[in-house]
């Protein structure tokens, strides 16, 4: 399965994803998400400082109005699972 980098505050996600097979990593710095295939973020801190790089080349899903079993369903979809 995928490894996946999860912000910290979303436990429900994480779990969600886990219970899937995912392998699940905490988001606390940049490198963090260099070998992930997909992160999921709370949004509240995107782009604060108005800079566009990112390090990762993978698909970031923002959680912001989504359960958990939403964002395990966003993240199948994005990496070409079958739900």
């Amino acid at each position: 399965m995928a490894r996946i980098g999860v912000e910290q505050s979303l436990t429900d996600v994480k779990e969600a994803l886990m219970e899937k097979g995912h392998e699940v990593v905490d988001l606390k710095t940049n490198d963090d998400v260099a070998y992930c295939d997909c992160c999921v973020i709370t949004g509240q801190d995107e782009n604060m400082m108005g800079m566009s790089t990112t390090s990762i080349a993978g698909p970031v899903i923002d959680a912001r109005g989504y359960n958990a079993e939403d964002i395990c369903q966003l993240v199948e979809q994005k990496l070409n699972y079958e739900a």
